[in-house]
């Protein structure tokens, strides 16, 4: 089945004459379980939930290994580096990779005795670390500047090291890049960005390639309580179906906006890793079936890229991405990613492309 397909199908149960498509949230903190706990498919919510059993049976299937899902992004971030990690161990990690991921290393781990190492994102260069490491945390395309690393050939280096290796896939979603094919061990994503794509919901996921780490994940899960809640994960199990049409407009949009943007006097360091002549196209086009809604540039300064953003009428001011509708945000607002003052993160949505040109258009000649 192809994937396009895959999606509208995923984790749905076996059609039932008198029944929904997908069944609706089941609202319950316990349930029916006479007997012995194991008797019972379900005992009590914070262990396990039907509405969550679909969707991580509709992950599964997009992952090409076993997932759980979590209450966000971050929770199943936190679920990796907990389940695998020891004091004394070291973790190794991208120096550009999203700022609250690295916030978590360098102040949390590190002060229960991890040992953190990182490196950037381009020219792969986690590569020279890797000597003694328990884990290789890796994030392609890179959040916000879009690097692009060399999975297959990452995780066979860790590997030999007698690391495990996790990947960020938010950006590209399990239908843009499949990290477990690639050699990964863990998948990781915040479903709040392009997966679910509707800017309305916090919720992540974990898939893996060894069953066992799904059991010790799900203890993480259980005894943390990083548990989802069933009308979000019913919710973004709606929303998965579309995901393919979504991605399509959306990674046609973003380049051409990037191919757009190439073209305007006083934008800079243009990144797409669609574009043929992005420093990351080469691999990015062997190990991406989509490169993904963000792409990323620069103008003068603060100054300039505030009055632009103001001036854009499609575009939202907002942080977070890949949802349905175009936005955009000074990243260094933010802090901690060493990015020039007016550098800009721009997320396509599903809008006319015309349409979306042109604001772009009326929106930089006013800055001039």
């Amino acid at each position: 089945m192809q994937p396009r397909t895959l999606v509208t199908r995923a984790g749905l149960p076996e059609p039932v004459a008198g029944a929904p498509i997908l069944p609706g949230p089941a609202f319950a903190s316990a349930f029916h379980a006479p007997g012995e706990p194991p008797d019972s498919p379900y005992t009590y919510g914070r262990y396990h939930n039907p509405t969550w059993t679909y969707y991580e049976r509709a992950l599964t299937e997009l992952e090409g290994g076993p997932a759980l899902a979590f209450s966000s992004g971050m929770a199943a971030v936190s679920a990796v580096f907990g389940a695998v990690l020891r004091p004394g161990e070291t973790l190794v990690m991208p120096s550009d990779c999203y700022h609250a991921v690295r916030l978590l290393a360098s102040g949390y781990l590190a002060e229960m005795g991890i040992q953190v190492r990182q490196a950037p994102t381009a020219g792969n260069a986690q590569a020279q670390q890797l000597a003694g490491a328990r884990l290789l945390w890796l994030e392609t395309p890179s959040n916000p500047e879009l690097e692009v690393c060399d999975i297959a050939l990452l995780a066979d280096l860790a590997h030999q090291h007698g690391a495990l290796v996790a990947v960020d896939n938010t950006t590209a979603t399990p239908l843009g890049q499949q990290p477990l094919a690639l050699g990964a061990d863990f998948s990781v994503a915040a479903d709040t960005k392009a997966l679910v794509g509707h800017t309305d919901l916090l919720l992540g996921h974990v898939a893996v390639r060894d069953p066992d780490w799904l059991e010790k994940l799900g203890a993480w899960r259980t005894q943390t309580g990083a548990i989802p809640g069933p009308m979000e994960v019913w919710l973004a199990h709606r929303s998965l179906p579309t995901l393919d049409v979504r991605l399509e407009r959306q990674c046609a949009n973003a380049i051409a906006i990037a191919r757009f943007l190439n073209t305007q006097a006083g934008v800079s360091l243009v990144r797409y890793p669609g574009l043929p002549d992005d420093p990351s196209h080469t691999l990015a086009s062997r190990q991406m079936q989509y490169y993904g809604p963000l792409v990323s540039f620069s103008l003068a300064n603060q100054e300039q890229a505030d009055k632009f953003l103001s001036a854009c009428r499609l575009v939202y001011q907002m942080t977070s991405y890949g949802g349905i509708h175009t936005t955009a945000e000074r990243r260094a607002r933010w802090g901690g990613d060493a990015v020039p003052p007016g550098f800009i993160r721009l997320s396509a949505g599903l809008e006319d492309i015309d349409d979306l040109l042109s604001d772009l258009a009326q929106a930089l000649e006013r800055i001039k």
